[in-house]
Order: structure tokens, then C-alpha cells, then sequence
């Protein structure tokens, strides 16, 4: 089968509460059949947030393959296209074998001594000279959980600065701050098999059928089945998942918390409310029906240019069906009002108690493999354990824990999110960057400005990648990282489902992995604790692990009852199959992740007030009007740009531009315009056009579809012909997540 041109594979057709039939997905290098195979590695697949089971195929020492796990609770055997193809043939392509360092203005081969000797005298001189707040460290979501643990405890206790992120912000700091906002704590309530059970799914600004294609396998399956769920999909591109919707919602961008605010009040309005559920189990009800009182149909229809039929139908589905799930992903994150729009959907689903129940609840999707981890290991803006900023005993735990002064974990203030990282550092009191297993010269807003700022003089680049990339060719230090596959570690996908892989090769020259990299610097930099020890007491990942076990515990996201000889052989999900099936929420004042902020303004609810409140388990119903976005179109910019993936590449194509199946489906950008709007311009299918912002502009070919009138997509993942050359530097006042999906843009053809 031709899993290029069929990218969801063949259909195994299930009905509500069937088991989904396993079929195992298999790709060998060319030459290579089943009975060559040494030996079969466990792992889970690092190119999508689903993190499918997988084995790897080991031949001579050599990665030749992948097969899905059949009895995996994620994928029962499947991959998709990227799983099949990209995640091992970049393997042995165009590797970073060596350190490089910049000497005359080349990078230059050296060896590990020279590269981290430069580092650490650099680290040293500037902590000695200006203090912590100099250090910045950038990570991703590509990393293992010992890693980013281990990154985390070096900049909390080690270093003490606050200005810790990753790339994750750009892509799933709402699905974090919308769950704490409601449930007062981080963690998915739903499960994969959510999808087996229930009546309706909803899909928020989720291309399932490209983002997450083995999820989009499963829900196929139940279309094709008996007893198939109603499908209703909020995007405003006719996307193959839309194309399969009972209902498509299609909102101009920008505007998805008045469609929310609508379905809200139409949910209301019609008494689909357990209020029983509502009165024992939240707050808030009676400020969210005011404030959605105004979003009548006809109001959303003029702010949103949608059918008011086709938002009562979308709203009697909801109300009306007995098991709902809801997914959210960059439509909803990357855009205007990304906390609030994603808070009402904890909203509906609080408002029918339909979470934590078979076939009912929320996955707050997240768009990386590994993004949960660095969320709980506290290697971006977050504590370790889902603790709280705010709250001083859970910093005193941390101190501890690691043995230090409380003093030394920098909590006097919010910690940094990566946009102020960047800022800091184009302002000049950010000095020493060190950017772990991403490549923000293709992945941030405004692509102009983040080269400028990589190539100041006053700022000194670390860049840990297994490849040569866009950021790598800016930076002072490049070191040679493992890659997936060549290091073991475990990792978290969507659904709290914790993975072990296994090393089954060695990395190629002198590349290590990242945690022995952060394990040299430690050692280097001679970190210690109060008893003047080590800080860092672990040497291997299993180390790291059971130090993390100790960390969690007690916590939300409790580790303590796994293992890596439990992890063998499958997933297992971190808090059971779902949480709140009780109906307690993480919000007592004690124990909570966060005290909350207003969703317009994203000031911080101070202790004193959340307190006032007595959550005491109930979750929380916040409201939020809906407000004009700030970049909009106009004569001289007449379309709203948005951003998005393709099914065939992943971020910045890093690894899948090395997969010759995956490269040859998508070679190029192109940019996406609907068929009105192209008539309008005089342009055909394939026509070579430039894109045009106020910051930059791009020129690719014409595909015409998909897109509603007046929006124009384009994909991200190409360097110097991406998307983010013409998006712009603003977030969300509460995530922090950059607005990609918002750029007013100007198309003529070249």
C-alpha cells in the first residue's frame, strides 16, 4: 500500500463501545525483509503529539525500520506517514558528528573539550559579572522527560534564572493555561479511547486528519462503523476533517470566542445544563450566562461570517448527545483570544458534566511528542511537579528536594515565556542563549528580526541539534546531539500516555545524547547543593527518572507508580484512563498549579483573592467577552494570512525533509486561497505569486480550494520560504502563544 497517497491507511471499521482492531503498519529500508531484523527495540514515535507505539528495526547496528505495536492503547499497531517514514531515515543523512565553534566568523570543527570549555568559561564570566538573569535557555518538545528535568533542576537551582522556554510555547502554552485556568492543574481529562465511546466529537481549530493522522484513523474507523458519532469541525479551511463534519463551522480568524460565546448561550438558552452538576461542581455560572447573553446567532453570524443555522445545529448536537469529546488545537491556540476561546470549551463540557466519563471530556491537544514533559519537568515557564510560582511552600518543597536555598529559585516574579526571551535577548541583558532541539529561525514569528537577534554580536548562541539547520549556521557552539532511537528516555504524549524508548543504535562520531550534554555542563559548571555535593546526584536516565519519581509525587502528574520494567512492552498513562472521573478538581488554594488571570487583560488573580473563592475541587465556569483582533485586514492588506501544517512534514522539516517519500509529497510551499478569491486576483492553480506582510513576504505557487474567501494558508515548515517571514510579535495575554494565524497580507502574481 502507497501510504504516501493513502495516508490513513485501510479502514477496520468499529461501532461505540467495540474495541479498536489492531493493524500493524511496517516500513523496512529497501533490501531489508522481516527475517534480516536482529532485533526489535521498543519505542514510541516522536512526530506527532499522539505518540504511537512503535518498535524499531536494528540491522548490523543500523536503524532499517519501524513497525507499529499492536497492543498499544494509542495506535493498536498503526503509524502514519511521518512514523513510517520519518522517523528513521533521517537517521544516518547529513549528521552533526562533531562540535563546531565560530572562529573567524566559520563554525569549525573542534572537539567536546575545546566547545565546552568556550561554553562554561563564557556561562561563568557572565553569572560572575552580571548574575543569572544573562542566561536564557530555549528547549523544545523533542526532548526526553529526564532531559528536560534535568535542564530544569541546572536553570532553577543551578543557575536561578527564570528565563527558561521552549518551543513548545509556540504551539501548546494554551492547552496548559486553559487547564489550569479551569481545573486549577495541567493534565488531559480525556483518553484515546474516548474516541471508541462516544455520540459527537468536536474538533476546535484541529486538522486532526493531517496534525495526528493515526488519531484521525480511529475516527474514521467510527464513521465507517454502526452507531457512528456526529462530527462537527470549527476551522476555516474545508480540510479533509471538515469535509467529513456533519457540521463545519467556519469563522474568520480571530473571532473564536464569539462562536463560543454563541454555542454557549444556544446551549443555555435551549436548558441543555445539568444544573446539579453545575451548582455541586463549579464556579462562576452565573457571570458566564451574562456575558454570553449577547451572542445571540445572528450576532455571532455577523462577527464570525458563519451560518446562525449552522451554530444552533452545531450547539443541538452538543446539548443533545449523551458522550462528548473535544479536541483544541492551533486554531484555537495560534489565534486571537487563545485562552478564553479554549476555556469555553471546558466551559460546555462543565456545563453538561460531561467530563471524566466514558466518551466525554476534553483533550487540550498538544502539538509536539514530548510537549507534556517539558511542562512537567519544569524545563519551560513552569515549576516541576505542576507546582505553583505563587506559592511558597511548594517552592520551599522544590528547595528541599534539590537541597538549596529557596532563594536561589527564581519565583519573585511570573517566570519568562519564550517571547520575552527574545526580547531580552534583542535587548541586550539576555547574553548567553542556549537553544536545544529546535530551529526558531524558521519556527518564531517575524523571521527577520530572530536572525538579527541570533547574529548580535553581544549574544552568545548554543545550539544543540543532530543536524546542520537555520538556527545551528547562527550560533558560536554547535553540539552534536543523539537523536531519537540512538538514547533512551521515556516521554508523555496527549493523553498523559507515558512511552519508554530504548536505545537501539549508538550515535554517529561524538554525538551524545542531550542529557549527557547537560550533565557535562553541570559537571563543569560544578554545581552543588547546600552540603556542597553534586546538584545533579543522577548519571544515567534511569537515574534522572527516579529522581523525577520523587519530584511528582504527591502531585498532579504523580509518576510514582511506574517504572522503566513496568513501561516495557507498552503505555501507561500517568493518573489513570481519565482524570476527574470523580469530579474533584486540582483547585484547592494549597494545592493548585496556578491561581488563575483575567482572560482579556491576563492579569494574575492574586492568592488573597483566588482564596476568597474556597474552590475547594470545583472547577472553574471563567467567562470572556470577545474582542476585536489587533492586526485586521485593510487596503493595503486585504486577506487574513494563516498558518498551518502539512500531513507530510513535521515543524521544521528537520528530519521529514530527509525522508525521501515525505520530501518528494512536499517539496515546496505553496499558499492556499479559495476559488473566488483567485478569480478575483487572476491567478491559476500553480501560478507563481508574492505574499506580502507589513514585516516580509514570500513567493510560492497558487493552490486554490480549501481555503473560505478572504483567507489565504500558508505552511510553516520551509526556511526562508515560511510562513513566518510575514507573521508578527503578539500573544495571548495569558498563554503567551505568538498569534501565527492573524497576519494581514497583500497577494500579486510574480
Amino acid at each position: 500500500m502507497d501510504r504516501i497517497a493513502d495516508v490513513w491507511g485501510p479502514r477496520t471499521p468499529h461501532g461505540r463501545g467495540a474495541d479498536w482492531p489492531a493493524r500493524v503498519d511496517q516500513q523496512l529500508a529497501d533490501g531489508v525483509s522481516e527475517s534480516d531484523v536482529d532485533r526489535w527495540v521498543p519505542s514510541a514515535c516522536v512526530l506527532c503529539s499522539n505518540g504511537c507505539g512503535c518498535d524499531i528495526a536494528v540491522k548490523d547496528g543500523k536503524i532499517v525500520g519501524v513497525r507499529g505495536r499492536a497492543e498499544d492503547l494509542v495506535n493498536r499497531g498503526r503509524l502514519g506517514p511521518k512514523g513510517l517514514f520519518g522517523s528513521w531515515q533521517a537517521h544516518g543523512k547529513e549528521r552533526l558528528t562533531r562540535p563546531l565553534v565560530r572562529r573567524g566568523g566559520e563554525l569549525v570543527e573542534t572537539g567536546w573539550d575545546t566547545a565546552m570549555d568556550l561554553v562554561v568559561r563564557q556561562s561563568r564570566r557572565l553569572l560572575e559579572e552580571i548574575g543569572p538573569l544573562s542566561h536564557g535557555f530555549y528547549t523544545s518538545g523533542q526532548l526526553f522527560l529526564e532531559e528536560y528535568y534535568t535542564l530544569g533542576v541546572i536553570g532553577k537551582a543551578g543557575i536561578g534564572t527564570p528565563h527558561m522556554d521552549g518551543n513548545t510555547r509556540l504551539c501548546t502554552a494554551t492547552a496548559a493555561a486553559a487547564l489550569k485556568e479551569t481545573f486549577g492543574a495541567d493534565g488531559q481529562p480525556a483518553c484515546h479511547t474516548d474516541i471508541d465511546l462516544c455520540d459527537a466529537l468536536f474538533l476546535y481549530g484541529h486538522n486532526m486528519a493531517a496534525t495526528q493522522t493515526v488519531m484521525w484513523a480511529r475516527v474514521l474507523d467510527r464513521i465507517e462503523g454502526p452507531d457512528r458519532p456526529r462530527v462537527v469541525v470549527v476551522d476555516p479551511r474545508t480540510t479533509p476533517a471538515a469535509e467529513a463534519a456533519d457540521v463545519h463551522l467556519a469563522p474568520l480568524p480571530g473571532t473564536n470566542q464569539a462562536l463560543m460565546n454563541g454555542l454557549l448561550r444556544a446551549v443555555i438558552a435551549n436548558g441543555w445544563v445539568d444544573h446539579d452538576y453545575v451548582s455541586h461542581h463549579t464556579l462562576g455560572f452565573d457571570e458566564l450566562k451574562a456575558t454570553v447573553e449577547p451572542y445571540t446567532p445572528q450576532h455571532v453570524a455577523e462577527i464570525c461570517r458563519v451560518s446562525p443555522a449552522g451554530l444552533l445545529r452545531a450547539a443541538e448536537i452538543f446539548g443533545t448527545s449523551q458522550r462528548v469529546l473535544s479536541t483544541v488545537l492551533q486554531g484555537f491556540y495560534q489565534s486571537h483570544q487563545a485562552t478564553a476561546a479554549s476555556c469555553q470549551v471546558n466551559n460546555l463540557h462543565l456545563l453538561r458534566g460531561l467530563i471524566g466519563k466514558p466518551g466525554s471530556g476534553v483533550l487540550q491537544m498538544n502539538g509536539q511528542p514530548t510537549a507534556q514533559n517539558t511542562r512537567e519537568a519544569g524545563a519551560d515557564g513552569d515549576l516541576p511537579g505542576f507546582r505553583n510560582w505563587d506559592n511558597p511552600d511548594h517552592v520551599e518543597e522544590l528547595a528541599r528536594l534539590w537541597n538549596v536555598d529557596p532563594l536561589t529559585i527564581p519565583h519573585w516574579a511570573p517566570p519568562t515565556h519564550a517571547m520575552q526571551i527574545w526580547r531580552y535577548a534583542e535587548q541586550g541583558s539576555i547574553m548567553f542563549l542556549w537553544i536545544s532541539a529546535t530551529n526558531p529561525a524558521v519556527s518564531l514569528p517575524e523571521l527577520a528580526r530572530i536572525r538579527r537577534i541570533l547574529r548580535q554580536d553581544d549574544l552568545f548562541v548554543v545550539a544543540q541539534d543532530a543536524f546542520r539547520t537555520e538556527t545551528t549556521e547562527l550560533a558560536d557552539v554547535v553540539l552534536p546531539a543523539a537523536m531519537w532511537g540512538e538514547k533512551t528516555g521515556t516521554f508523555t504524549n496527549l493523553s498523559r500516555v507515558v512511552h519508554l524508548s530504548e536505545q537501539a543504535v549508538a550515535p554517529p562520531g561524538e554525538a551524545r545524547s542531550d542529557l549527557d550534554i547537560f550533565l557535562d555542563y553541570a559537571r563543569r559548571m560544578d554545581f552543588r547543593d547546600r552540603d556542597g555535593d553534586p546538584l545533579i546526584k543522577w548519571t544515567d536516565a534511569e537515574g534522572a527518572f527516579k529522581a523525577w519519581q520523587e519530584c511528582s509525587r504527591g502531585r498532579p502528574c504523580d509518576y510514582t507508580d511506574l517504572s522503566y520494567d513496568k513501561l516495557r512492552g507498552s503505555g501507561i498513562p500517568w493518573g489513570g484512563e481519565r482524570l476527574y472521573t470523580d469530579s474533584v478538581f486540582p483547585t484547592h488554594a494549597d494545592y493548585c498549579e496556578d491561581y488563575g488571570h483575567d482572560l482579556l487583560t491576563g492579569a494574575s488573580t492574586t492568592p488573597t483573592d483566588y482564596k476568597a473563592r474556597r474552590p475547594d475541587g470545583r472547577a472553574f465556569l471563567k467567562a470572556a467577552e470577545y474582542t476585536p483582533p489587533p492586526e485586521v485586514p485593510s487596503d493595503d492588506y486585504p486577506f487574513i494570512g494563516t498558518t498551518g501544517r502539512s500531513v507530510y512534514h513535521f515543524h521544521t522539516r528537520t528530519k521529514t525533509k530527509r525522508a525521501p517519500e515525505l520530501q518528494k509529497a512536499a517539496p515546496q510551499p505553496w499558499v492556499e486561497i479559495s476559488a473566488s478569491d483567485a478569480a478575483d486576483l487572476g491567478v491559476a492553480e500553480g501560478d507563481l505569486v508574492r505574499v506580502e506582510s507589513s514585516r516580509g513576504g514570500v513567493e510560492v505557487p497558487v493552490r486554490i480550494g480549501r481555503c473560505r474567501d478572504g483567507v489565504v494558508f500558508l505552511p510553516f515548515h520551509y526556511g526562508f520560504q515560511a510562513a513566518n517571514e510575514l507573521t508578527h510579535t503578539e500573544w495571548d495575554p495569558v498563554s503567551k502563544q505568538p498569534l501565527y494565524k492573524l497576519s494581514a497580507v497583500r497577494i500579486r502574481k510574480v
